[in-house]
């Protein structure tokens, strides 16, 4: 007995002993498949795992520094309504604070910046939205001009405790003091409202104590602005319901969720892309890799078949055979799988680097879900097997007798070509090429798609590039023609108009006006802003998506065209306009045409209507401005004075920020694509150039003996590839554009859209990459060929 399991395991040792034979043997393959895997793995383990990560600290940060539920700003409300804001069922928590922007005058910066000052407790750390000090202290009671500045503010400006910054507190010049340096999670993505992009140059968030800011603002013993923090299980809708209720008196603007705060928007849209690519890349590159297994698995048994008729023979039984070659497949995606994964590690780190830089956490540490290896292992063997499981069978049924003879030989007819009569333009060589491509539609469709998917990747690796190229143009050359916009404290009368046109270097100033509403079409509602435009506009011009302008209509709304599909409006229709300010007047009002827009949902219409639905007359709340660049300088140091300006935004200044932020990431994704685009592209020609070698090396071997040189033989099995490749490509720019749409679309978001733009040397970047890369893999085989073995080859028995 002994001795019987004794004889079984030297019998196992053999056929394991075959394998590593069987991989060494062809090792430029297994690595070739493997590096496709990794890559796949690595997409995978990079995606998800820093998926979680930046979830799991999100959750952390927001219930240690307990980040509130719903938030509301209003005009102003009497502290007492703390009491009745409580009682509201469903509410744990309320916190009031007053928050105003204001502009600051910065050292080393001639336009001024925009500062958000929040009032905290002087007492006690406030309830909602704590805040985590990076360095100096809290604020002091009885110290009116203390300040905590934001991290990102603070590290664009160098400030740091005991710095100061000088800022016009309602309408009065005043020092601000800096003791210490903090986080909120109110603000992980630092990020004004309506913009596209975070400027900490320009603006920073200031913490106050309340008592000075409540003085400073003529504010003492009331609010502003309000957080809330619900119960488990509580109904939001229900609890804004009852809080507008209660506010509306007062000014309020609405009540809204963590759906609709700006960072928290930000960071959800970013967790959901992260999740995408989780999904999309890794699908691509393990369904090349189960391409190619299934390729190099087929020819592989083919040219083993004696051997598997041997081994059936000696007593293999067919799940020993199916076993062996199956092991064959999972020893390459076990390898790959393990690559990948240190791999996607390595990416995760300087992608969590990367994340640390826009997301401001108190710690944001990168860290390995051990799921997501087993998981992401799980999908490769899934696919490995898929992709091997047809050729498995058929090694692991075939029988011993019908094995030891020969494969039956192909059948041999005219290609499409001959039968066209056009073999007469084709040299002996050409039409050896396109018969054997022919002759074997199966393989030379499946390496076609393993190619093309190379120049997909690339395309997609890509795009991005020129629709953000795009998206600038339009929005801040076309759009965008202002230099300066100024936002005012209070809305004021046309005069201001005439006030500011006359400041030094203005060349022209036209008015505009906001106001906050809520837009409802059947029951489908969304919190809008409404910009009043002057007829004559010239400096924001409104675009269709045809990038043609549209003129402000005398009545009526041109709206985004992202909140035409939310409300799903058409042109000719009409919504109902709830204002939430001032009067609060309720009016249904037409849809006059939709605009082409990147961020944000925005409507617009005449100001001139505004004023007539608000009933106040002519008002402005803002001016978009023009000016001579040679008097920008003291044109900032009257703003930066004014008492009635709120904020000013500089539109070059956004530009460059935008660039800045885009330039190091683009260059990053771009050098990773061209590097997977270029393993997939390697491994698949090199993979069908290697098995294209191995079923032909008689054939080329004969070639030679009869007189053919190494150059004619070399031009029958590389032209093959570069027939592949040349044929790919246009298939792959198909594929790539296919796979834009899927990423357009998944970032076609209700804070950012990114239009779909594939530039011409887009796709000529990706064809000479993929070209490159065969032609590289091509040089490897060209090697082996050079060293063929005429004698050996011709020997082998058929």
């Amino acid at each position: 007995m002994a001795a019987a399991s004794r004889g079984a395991e030297l019998v196992m040792l053999a056929i394991h002993r075959k394998l590593l034979r069987d991989l060494a043997h062809m090792k430029g393959q297994v690595i070739a498949i493997c590096l496709v895997i990794a890559c796949g793995i690595a997409t995978f383990v990079m995606s998800l795992s820093t998926l979680a990560s930046l979830r799991e600290t999100r959750a952390v940060y927001y219930e240690r520094y307990r980040f509130p539920h719903l938030f509301v700003s209003l005009k102003r409300a009497p502290e007492t309504l703390r009491r009745r804001l409580e009682e509201i069922t469903g509410v744990r928590a309320v916190e009031l604070r007053i928050v105003s922007d204001v502009t600051l005058d910065m050292p080393g910066m001639d336009e001024p910046a925009v500062g958000r000052l929040i009032s905290i407790p002087e007492t006690h750390r406030p309830g909602l939205c704590n805040l985590h000090l990076r360095a100096g202290r809290y604020v002091e009671a009885g110290r009116d001009d203390e300040v905590i500045v934001s991290e990102a503010f603070a590290d664009a400006h160098e400030l740091k405790p005991g710095d100061s910054v000088t800022a016009i507190l309602n309408g009065r010049l005043q020092t601000l003091h800096i003791v210490g340096v903090a986080l909120s999670p109110e603000y992980v993505f630092q990020i004004r409202g309506g913009e596209m992009l975070p400027d900490d140059r320009r603006f920073g968030v200031f913490w106050m104590g309340e008592t000075a800011l409540a003085a400073a603002f003529d504010m003492t013993g009331a609010f502003n602005n309000a957080l809330l923090s619900l119960m488990r299980g509580a109904a939001e809708e229900q609890v804004i319901e009852h809080v507008d209720d209660l506010l509306e008196p007062y000014g309020s603007l609405g009540a809204y969720g963590r759906d609709e705060h700006a960072s928290d928007r930000y960071l959800s849209d970013e967790i959901r892309s992260l999740r995408g690519m989780g999904m999309i890349a890794p699908a691509i590159f393990l369904g090349v890799a189960s391409l190619l297994l299934n390729i190099v698995l087929s020819r592989l048994i083919g040219t083993q078949r004696e051997q598997i008729a041997a081994l059936k023979a000696f007593g293999y039984s067919n799940r020993d055979v199916g076993q062996h070659y199956l092991g064959f497949v999972l020893v390459i995606v076990v390898a790959g799988s393990l690559l990948g994964t240190v791999g996607g590690m390595w990416m995760a780190r300087r992608l969590t680097q990367l994340y640390a830089e826009f997301y401001r956490f108190p710690i944001l540490q990168y860290r390995l879900d051990a799921s997501v290896v087993v998981l992401g292992l799980g999908i490769a063997l899934a696919a490995g097997v898929v992709g091997a499981l047809i050729s498995v069978r058929r090694a692991a049924k075939l029988p011993p007798a019908e094995a030891m003879r020969p494969e039956s030989p192909k059948s041999f007819r005219a290609t499409l070509l001959e039968r066209l009569g056009l073999q007469q333009l084709l040299s002996p060589a050409t039409r050896m090429i396109f018969r054997n491509l022919e002759r074997q539609p199966v393989k030379t469709a499946l390496s076609i798609l393993g190619i093309a998917m190379s120049v997909g990747v690339l395309v997609l690796g890509n795009f991005m590039e020129d629709s953000l190229d795009y998206l600038m143009d339009q929005q801040f050359q076309i759009a965008q023609r202002q230099d300066v916009s100024v936002s005012l404290i209070e809305p004021a009368t046309g005069s201001v108009v005439h006030d500011i046109s006359h400041l030094p270097g203005v060349i022209r100033a036209e008015p505009i006006r906001g106001v906050s509403t809520r837009m409802h079409f059947g029951h489908r509602s969304r919190r809008v802003g409404i910009t009043g435009l002057p007829p004559d506009m010239q400096l924001f011009q409104l675009l269709d998506a045809n990038r043609q302008r549209l003129d402000v209509p005398p009545e009526g709304l041109l709206i985004s065209d992202k909140l035409a599909r939310i409300l799903e409006v058409q042109p000719g229709q009409s919504v109902t306009v709830e204002v939430l300010q001032e009067e609060r007047p309720v009016r249904d009002i037409p849809i006059a045409g939709v605009i082409d827009d990147f961020s944000g949902l925005a409507a617009y219409m005449s100001i001139d209507a505004l004023n007539r639905l608000m009933q106040d007359g002519e008002t402005v709340s803002g001016l978009y401005l023009t000016a001579d660049s040679q008097h920008h300088r003291e044109l900032y140091a009257e703003l930066k004075s004014s008492p009635r300006v709120a904020s000013v935004t500089i539109r070059s200044g956004m530009l460059q920020t935008f660039r800045e932020t885009m330039a190091e990431n683009l260059l990053r994704m771009k050098a990773w694509n061209v590097f997977f685009a270029s393993v997939i592209a390697i491994g698949v020609v090199y993979n069908s150039a290697r098995v294209s070698l191995s079923e032909r090396s008689r054939d080329l071997a004969t070639l030679r003996v009869i007189g053919f040189s190494r150059q004619e033989i070399s031009l029958i099995l590389l032209g093959e590839l570069a027939v592949l490749t040349l044929v790919a490509i246009p298939v792959g720019l198909l594929i790539g554009r296919g796979l834009g749409e899927l990423v357009a679309l998944g970032l076609d978001t209700e804070l950012y859209r990114i239009p779909l733009v594939i530039n011409p040397d887009t796709y000529g970047f990706a064809a000479i990459v993929t070209l490159t890369a065969s032609v590289l893999a091509g040089l490897i085989v060209r090697r082996r060929l050079d060293h063929l073995d005429l004698v050996a080859v011709l020997k082998t028995r058929e």
